[in-house]
């Protein structure tokens, strides 16, 4: 990822409406697993480890980083076990099993997703779960995913198809942000127009709040039902394909 795109996000995940979305909607689909009390998650391509906080909530957490300067920032945080590791390897927590798997926003950077998801498979508990999110839409495709050194924004049909290909059993898979959508949309024409400032994509706290309350509208249809569009993909998938 760009620095200055990776400095960023790093400030901002705290508080911007996309990351609090994001794991808000993470938080109702583990929700929905019937964890044990001590239910152990890992965290793969944890970044700066902003979403750690929010896992440590259901269990004992710990994660992995390829970029060092990310993995540093992830265990000055405190939370948990923080490892360099990549995908599709070389893994670190060697023989331990995780209850949850969580790749938030890191498949669409690794030039072997199949591969990865497969090496994943190999961390989790016979009853545990994978749990992430990926970008959507490839016509969507623009500066923002360039500057972020995206391999791939992903349709339902093609992130179904990568998780069964690497032995995932695909439990529940949607679309999220549809009602934000349209900016989106907007804001990827004006992209390609003036180009690419990722200053630009942090509004004021108004504006922030307001885009993060249009977007906990969707609560009302995810998980009990399917989007058939948006902005990201959500998915929880099962250890065996069939």
């Amino acid at each position: 990822m760009n620095r200055d795109a990776f400095a960023l996000m790093a400030r901002e995940e705290q508080d911007h409406w996309w990351f609090r979305g994001r794991r808000d909607f993470i938080a109702r689909a583990i929700r929905t697993l019937a964890l044990p009390t001590n239910a152990s998650l890992l965290d793969a391509g944890c970044g700066s480890g902003g979403t750690m906080a929010l896992l440590r909530q259901f269990g004992t957490v710990a994660g992995f980083e390829y970029d060092a300067e990310a993995r540093e920032q992830a265990r000055a945080r405190g939370i948990g076990r923080v490892e360099a590791g990549a995908l599709p390897g070389p893994l670190p927590f060697e023989g331990e099993r995780f209850d949850v798997i969580g790749l938030f926003d890191v498949l669409e950077h690794l030039p072997e997703p199949v591969a990865s998801l497969s090496a994943l498979a190999t961390c989790v508990a016979p009853t545990g779960a994978l749990v992430l999110t990926v970008p959507a839409l490839p016509w969507l495709w623009g500066p923002h995913d360039e500057v972020h050194h995206h391999h791939r924004r992903y349709t339902h049909r093609t992130l179904r198809a990568h998780l069964e290909a690497a032995g995932w059993r695909v439990e529940s898979l949607t679309y999220m942000n549809m009602l934000l959508l349209p900016l989106a949309i907007a804001q990827r024409l004006r992209e390609r127009v003036v180009g690419y400032n990722p200053q630009a994509l942090s509004p004021s706290p108004r504006v922030n709040a307001l885009l993060w309350r249009i977007w906990q509208l969707e609560r009302f249809w995810i998980p009990q039902r399917r989007l058939p569009v948006g902005l990201s993909l959500l998915a929880v998938a099962r250890p065996g394909a069939g």
